[in-house]
């Protein structure tokens, strides 16, 4: 699965120390601005209780979770779109992702230097998303004179793409992303996915905080939450630094033990794993048997053909049927047997639009 999440923020908000709890590698994480100057890239594990639970009904000799892609990119400062700091090279890298994570500072260290000198988090964020608004609407303008250009020949589709254009550059010059522009139909949205724009990519908001903010928040965090009340985007908190504690225990008791005493459930960066990928509108489906217990990614509305390809294209190209038990189901009756004596499996043709959670078998032939 090709598609993948990008880390931003300003320099030293967290950004490396959240990549290397996420991918359990050495991203450096220093405390001086730019300390990330090329892209780290990493695969994580996408944690899912319910291949724990299938893997406890089936005891196969082997158990593969499934994974995503997630990108550690240059810290990023004001006046980036004309090239300061890194900007070129932080513009260039955030525009081949498919969704962003914004890590946003909502903690006081004075031992951590702050680019702008103090801790606004508000004001942050509308320092990145200004660059990056300020980067689409070159980008538009662009387009708008080409499409001009192209809109002389008055034919239909060459003046909507030019009406759709000048309405997204208005759109921009208003100060909103191109996430929260409307669009009414096939050929605008066409268009807009040709144009690669950094603001049209979905954005999760990840406010590091100290311990004592990780549970309730701080002040901080209540400002952030208020000013982006009219976005649709997730928001979590997490403390980075109980992330990078958490990786080095070695003994999952002492792991679990660690995490309670700071009075959570679970790690953060497992909240965050599961909130970037259903931000790229991906789910799970699984196969199950005594050999095997596996997950696997699957684009949202994806049909049965196309689940069974991202096993093995055989498997796409000689698709015959799926034959697919629920979840649920197979945690209600315990096994395989017990489903099918119970009538719930079901078998599924070419337009079975695969569901999260979906176990699955395929049935080929080439």
């Amino acid at each position: 699965m090709a598609l993948n999440c990008g880390i931003v923020g300003l320099p030293n908000v967290g950004k490396s120390t959240l990549f290397n709890a996420l991918t359990a590698a050495k991203a450096l994480a220093a405390n001086y601005p730019f300390a990330t100057k090329e892209p780290n890239v990493g695969m994580i594990t996408v944690p899912d209780e319910r291949l724990v639970k299938l893997t406890e009904l089936i005891k196969p000799r082997s158990v593969v979770p499934t994974s995503m892609e997630i990108v550690d990119i240059a810290g990023l400062i004001k006046g980036a779109s004309k090239g300061e700091g890194l900007g070129n090279q932080f513009l260039a890298n955030i525009r081949e992702v498919n969704a962003i994570i914004h890590v946003i500072r909502c903690f006081e260290d004075d031992n951590v230097v702050h680019v702008d000198a103090n801790i606004n988090p508000v004001r942050d964020k509308e320092i990145i998303d200004m660059e990056l608004m300020l980067k689409d609407l070159e980008t538009v303008i662009k387009y708008v004179d080409k499409f001009e250009k192209a809109a002389k020949s008055a034919k239909k589709d060459d003046l909507q793409r030019l009406e759709f254009a000048r309405k997204l550059r208005t759109h921009l010059e208003a100060g909103k992303p191109v996430r929260q522009f409307e669009l009414t139909n096939e050929q605008d949205e066409e268009t807009l996915g040709s144009m690669y724009l950094l603001t049209s990519k979905p954005v999760l908001y990840v406010l590091n905080v100290d311990e004592k903010a990780v549970i309730n928040g701080n002040k901080y965090t209540q400002s952030f939450i208020q000013s982006i009340h009219e976005e649709d985007s997730e928001v979590i908190m997490i403390c980075a630094g109980i992330e990078a504690e958490l990786m080095d225990f070695e003994d999952p008791e002492e792991r679990q033990m660690f995490l309670e005493e700071m009075g959570l459930s679970e790690p953060g960066v497992n909240r965050v794993i599961r909130a970037s990928y259903s931000l790229l509108k991906l789910i799970t489906f699984f196969t199950a048997g005594e050999k095997e217990v596996r997950a696997w990614t699957l684009r949202e509305g994806s049909k049965a053909p196309q689940a069974a390809g991202t096993i093995h294209s055989d498997f796409e190209r000689g698709f015959i049927r799926a034959e697919v038990i629920k979840y649920e189901d197979y945690v209600h009756y315990g096994s395989e047997h017990a489903i099918k004596e119970a009538g719930k499996m079901h078998v599924e043709g070419k337009d079975y639009v695969v569901k999260d959670g979906d176990v699955v078998f395929f049935r080929f032939n080439v």
